[in-house]
């Protein structure tokens, strides 16, 4: 896969005054201001797609806070992006439940389907896999998730149907 450079993913890495207003309001609800680190993240990954080290370079600044503190929140956390990916992106839970339910075969077959594996993206951006421990839903096993819809009781047949409907 080509990696991209980030200024060619993000354009200028810079929060608007209305961004930045919502910055200010989510560190007002914390006692201590360092603790909105993980919604302006997940601002930031929503505006920008991913959190390239620009970005966190960003975050780091606006929160007044250490760049290692923002990467070791960013990195501990799955959640976000460190690299592009698709714009449809496409969890599979394989965990315990799930997998007793049919998590892994479901992987496996968008796997092949779209011909990528674990945290891949395809060639023209659309789809990105990645296999998820547990997503909380293990009484609607299997589970899966496209961005942010989750889709429970899920088979392969439905997730096709659900992959033709986004193509």
């Amino acid at each position: 896969m080509k990696t991209v450079p980030a200024a060619e993913v993000h354009g200028p890495v810079e929060f608007t005054p209305e961004e930045l207003e919502t910055v200010a309001r989510l560190k007002g609800l914390y006692p201590d201001p360092k603790s909105a680190i993980m919604p302006v993240l997940w601002m930031a990954q929503k505006k920008w797609g991913w959190l390239s080290v620009p970005v966190m370079q960003h975050v780091a600044e606006v929160m007044a806070l250490p760049y290692s503190h923002v990467f070791g929140v960013a990195t501990f956390y799955t959640m976000y992006f460190k690299k592009p990916m698709g714009r449809h992106h496409v969890q599979v839970c394989t965990n315990v439940s799930c997998m007793l339910r049919g998590g892994e075969r479901i992987y496996e077959h968008v796997s092949r389907r779209l011909g990528i594996g674990h945290n891949d993206r395809t060639p023209d951006g659309r789809y990105s896999l990645e296999e998820v421990e547990c997503m909380g839903a293990c009484g609607g096993a299997p589970m899966i998730a496209i961005n942010e819809d989750y889709h429970e009781n899920i088979t392969v047949e439905q997730l096709d149907q659900m992959l033709e409907e986004l193509a």
